[in-house]
């Protein structure tokens, strides 16, 4: 198999990990395969897609639930309960667009806001925009030290600790060139996204942070609503929340993992 994947648990219901961004799964959800192995007892595949993390394979945003879909094949794990936070939240959705059967139940932490093609493009030319600044070596790493402090001052903030602290600083750790690689694409994805086109009935929980007041907190929270109320399920929203709310409210995000993956068992 190869180094980029790594599945927990011997048997149960299959529970895929997409991270945010393009950083590496190995480590963006700490703890999370552990207690999900623990209970509800299910099998828990972390997985670098192509073009991100550990892959060396070469991959876009547009052929991610392709991919994904030729995964859980090869695997033999289908269908899987799709965890997905910020851009995971994305691929977690057009995977369950494409390939319904192949998605057993859906976790959206937080995703960028879907069908906004407006949001997808003001993201998409601003890390474009970045990431020519950051050919020039001295701007690059005038970028890398802006996003290393701007996560360090969360964690103080937040008052987090040990390995939910280093997964938020080593995932702000970036070449934002490689981010802005990963978003190509978000813009005519978004263009395309239809709620109506999710499939019914599957168990689902979208978790939304609280997003500040602006255009980029409102067109999240619109968003966020649509896609719920396509799924038949509320949006939660823990107070005081931000886009990392896997790494600030660990237990809680694990909790609700838990219950999709027991509506899709049917157990108590």
């Amino acid at each position: 198999m190869n180094e980029d994947i790594e599945v927990h648990g011997s048997s149960g219901p299959p529970v895929l990990l997409l991270p945010g961004g393009h950083v590496s799964c190995h480590g963006f959800y700490p703890g999370y395969p552990e207690a999900l192995v623990a209970d509800p007892g299910a099998r828990v595949i972390v997985h670098d897609r192509p073009g991100t993390g550990k892959s060396m394979v070469p991959g876009t945003l547009a052929g991610a639930s392709e991919h994904l879909h030729a995964l859980v094949r090869r695997l033999g794990m289908g269908p899987v309960v799709v965890v997905g936070q910020s851009l995971g939240g994305d691929v977690a959705l057009l995977f369950a667009r494409d390939f319904p059967e192949d998605v057993a139940g859906l976790v959206l932490l937080d995703p960028v806001p879907c069908g906004d093609a407006d949001i997808a493009r003001l993201l998409e030319r601003r890390y474009a925009v970045l990431a020519r600044a950051a050919r020039v070596p001295p701007l690059r790493r005038l970028i890398r030290r802006a996003m290393r402090a701007k996560a360090e001052r969360e964690i103080t903030a937040r008052g987090l600790r040990g390995s939910v602290a280093e997964a938020l600083e080593w995932s702000a750790d970036i070449d934002v060139r490689e981010l802005a690689r990963a978003l190509e694409g978000l813009c005519a994805l978004a263009e395309d996204f239809r709620e109506s086109d999710l499939p019914r009935g599957v168990p689902a929980a979208v978790v939304s942070a609280d997003h500040e007041p602006g255009r980029i907190g409102d067109g999240a929270r619109a968003a966020h609503a649509r896609v719920a109320a396509a799924l038949g399920v509320p949006v939660t929203r823990w107070p005081g929340t931000s886009h990392s709310l896997h790494l600030e409210q660990p237990e809680r995000t694990i909790d609700v993992i838990r219950a999709v993956v027991r509506r899709t068992t049917n157990l108590a």
